[in-house]
């Protein structure tokens, strides 16, 4: 089954410009020194998105859990807005996920924007109230289901989450059909394969 590029975008939840009971001691006293760190809703499992697609919780946990990994590693990054392909551009690099974790079905995480560029520009539309929120980027198969709705195969490789300047109500983007034969060779290390493959035997999927 082919791979596409899969994108879901969720609005920046927690206003006014806040949820600071959801930062760290350590996230709050980056604050103090002048970082840009706030809590946001990254993914929802389990629920029929805009784009009629469902990632189960089994699905979207797995993967998560190996995300964890590149979390720790400090390796994190998203772009401001959404690129056309499966690599993240450093060049564009706005901001790195703190933490990640599970509140219920939703996957929330911190994000600290970064002293760059796109970061500048990530910053600028924050302390402006600009309504933005973050697009999971990912690779996977999709499977129809009824009704039209699509389900997120097991294969999901989650690539990054996005920031994206979005004015209207939370909406989802897909770029069909494109192939990424390259993605365990571009965007993932054989670290991260084997984490992965260590992963799967914890949760006795092999």
């Amino acid at each position: 089954m082919k791979k596409v590029l899969l994108r879901e975008f969720f609005e920046l939840k927690c206003d006014e410009r806040g949820c600071q009971d959801l930062l760290t001691e350590g996230e709050k006293k980056m604050v103090a020194e002048g970082h840009l760190v706030f809590p946001a809703k990254l993914q929802e499992a389990g629920v029929v998105n805009g784009n009629q697609r469902v990632y189960t919780e089994e699905v979207l946990r797995k993967e998560i859990d190996n995300y964890q990994k590149i979390v720790e590693d400090r390796r994190a990054l998203g772009e401001c807005d959404h690129p056309d392909d499966s690599v993240i551009n450093l060049k564009n690099a706005s901001h790195i996920i703190n933490r990640i974790w599970w509140d219920g079905s939703s996957v929330i995480g911190t994000v600290k924007v970064l002293s760059t560029p796109a970061g500048d520009i990530l910053r600028g539309l924050y302390n402006s109230g600009v309504k933005f929120g973050f697009s999971s980027r990912a690779l996977g198969s999709l499977q129809e289901g009824k009704n039209g709705v699509q389900y997120v195969q097991d294969d999901l490789q989650l690539i990054c989450f996005d920031a994206v300047s979005e004015p209207s109500a939370p909406g989802a983007y897909i770029m069909e059909g494109k192939e990424a034969t390259q993605l365990t060779e571009t965007v993932y290390t054989k670290g991260d394969r084997i984490n992965r493959a260590l992963n799967e035997i914890l949760q006795g999927n092999i």
